[in-house]
């Protein structure tokens, strides 16, 4: 599948309509072929987006939905593409289950021509995570949906979803925190910037011992943040220790280096003037931009 047919994006989900669309639009019956148009359809034809990258749907915000539909009718079209037999959502679960909790036996959708399941895939998880309110942990697992099943990069993840780069990086390196981390965060105990912060520790046992701390006092942000740094502190090496000179000096290098190649980077001091520098890579694709980098350098110098 060309790329090219990939990224539609969110524009193309959302019909080209007015603000309150007229209510013969909106009124229509579905002719069983066209695409590209809104019509009614029945709610029980309409099959669950496979691909749907949300997880967990709050019923207090589920209920309100309800209310709103029951006052004032569903505003916004769903979205589906046709099966042999009737539809397949792309977008708009919420809005379907608030449907039929309300009893509604027909909904408006727009329909849209979608032609393989890769784009089907794509179309689901951007849609959501431009539009929806996903939990971190969803966000993270919806980026690495697109590079692994869409064969997109993480350069590319950012251009689809309107997102810097390192954004798309940080998301992912939550999929490397325990089990029990990633789902406090999926139920709203931890927050997003808990998680990074929490990220940001190398050792599971240290990171599951900070976590606990910062949910049973309530810590914020700042406050797990600079428990993490103590933490890592106190259990380094005294081999590892950095005068106040050397570590400003070893900071900035960092940083150079991790604007240049666009990943985290740590130097770490042994003894005597030695140590080592510990480039952090979170897929093959990322691996292989770092070593372009890198080959880059040595074809100048052999130039």
């Amino acid at each position: 599948m060309s790329k090219q047919v990939l990224g539609r994006g969110l524009a193309s989900l959302i019909p080209r309509q007015p603000a309150t669309p007229p209510a013969a639009a909106v009124g229509r019956q579905d002719d069983g072929s066209s695409n590209e148009i809104i019509a009614q359809i029945d709610l029980d034809k309409i099959e669950r987006n496979p691909y749907q990258p949300r997880a967990d749907f709050d019923p207090v915000a589920l209920d309100e939905l309800r209310q709103s539909i029951l006052e004032k009718g569903i505003i916004q079209p769903i979205t589906v593409r046709r099966l042999e037999q009737g539809y397949q959502l792309v977008s708009g679960e919420r809005r379907v289950r608030a449907a039929r909790d309300a009893g509604l036996k027909q909904v408006p959708a727009y329909i849209i021509r979608v032609q393989s399941n890769e784009e089907m895939l794509e179309l689901a998880l951007v849609e959501n995570l431009q539009r929806e309110h996903l939990n971190p942990i969803e966000v993270a697992i919806s980026y690495r949906r697109l590079i692994d099943e869409c064969r997109l990069t993480q350069d590319e993840v950012s251009q689809r979803i309107g997102k810097d780069r390192t954004t798309v990086t940080n998301f992912l390196r939550l999929l490397k925190l325990p089990d029990s981390i990633q789902m406090a965060v999926r139920k709203g105990e931890i927050s997003g910037g808990h998680a990074r912060a929490l990220a940001g520790i190398e050792d599971e046992n240290l990171q599951l011992k900070v976590f606990k701390r910062a949910v049973s006092r309530g810590l914020s942000v700042r406050e797990v943040e600079r428990l993490a740094q103590k933490k890592g502190k106190r259990n380094a090496s005294p081999d590892f220790g950095r005068s106040r000179e050397m570590a400003g000096t070893l900071t900035n290098i960092e940083d150079h280096l991790r604007q240049f190649l666009g990943t985290k980077v740590q130097i770490r001091p042994i003894h005597e003037g030695k140590g080592e520098i510990l480039i952090e890579y979170y897929t093959s694709e990322d691996l292989e931009r770092i070593l372009e980098i890198f080959e880059g350098l040595e074809d100048g110098k052999q130039s």
